[in-house]
């Protein structure tokens, strides 16, 4: 997130700072196994072969450890941005064409908004929930989402807006997670066996806060 938007609303589920060490153990432990290949393999065949062998092995896993610890989604007024590390996406919530709710389900489930306004498509997860609890976003970010989502004529947006509503008033309350909007949403999912992901429908959102 730009140090200097003060008005910014980071929209990270999980926070970069908590898997960001965890990622660099990754990567470091990629490119030493790459480099111990390398060796055996340049043993038999040479080093350049095997410093080849070593590249191939390290450097894809390595990149894409380094660079998810970049990885950042925030929010400015109605207009949702991540950043993949290497370019910086943008998508006003004024102007979506497209607003669906992900669901995938199995050990670790996700909730997600997806919107689009034609020409791009943004991903927000929304919780991640396990046999034994989960992860929601927080309530700022939620109600940034679902402001954000009445600001444009799209009636998709509105009702996923509700629904974020929906699970603001049940964190307020300290509701349990059979009552929480996004966690009906996971559960309608493997009711209906819907897996491992499915796109819910537009009746089916406005029911989760029935």
């Amino acid at each position: 997130m730009p140090t200097g938007d003060a008005g910014a609303v980071e929209l990270d589920l999980i926070p970069a700072h908590l898997i960001a060490p965890r990622l660099r153990r990754l990567a470091f432990g990629a490119v030493g196994v790459g480099v111990v290949i390398g060796l055996i393999v340049g043993v038999f065949t040479g080093p350049g072969v095997g410093s080849l062998v070593a590249v191939v092995i390290a450097l894809p896993t390595a990149l894409s450890a380094l660079l998810a610890t970049r990885r950042r989604m925030w929010m400015s007024g109605t207009v949702i941005h991540t950043h993949s590390g290497v370019r910086t996406k943008s998508v006003d919530l004024a102007d979506a064409v497209s607003a669906e709710m992900l669901v995938r389900s199995g050990r670790v489930s996700q909730v997600a908004l997806k919107v689009g306004d034609g020409n791009r498509q943004v991903t927000v997860p929304l919780a991640l929930y396990t046999d034994d609890g989960g992860r929601e976003l927080e309530v700022l970010p939620l109600r940034a989402l679902a402001d954000g989502l009445v600001s444009g004529e799209l009636a998709p947006a509105v009702a996923m807006s509700t629904v974020l509503i929906g699970q603001l008033r049940c964190e307020a309350r300290g509701a349990g997670l059979e009552e929480r909007p996004l966690y009906r949403a996971v559960r309608l999912a493997r009711e209906a066996n819907r897996i491992p992901q499915t796109v819910l429908t537009d009746d089916e959102v406005v029911g989760l806060t029935e």
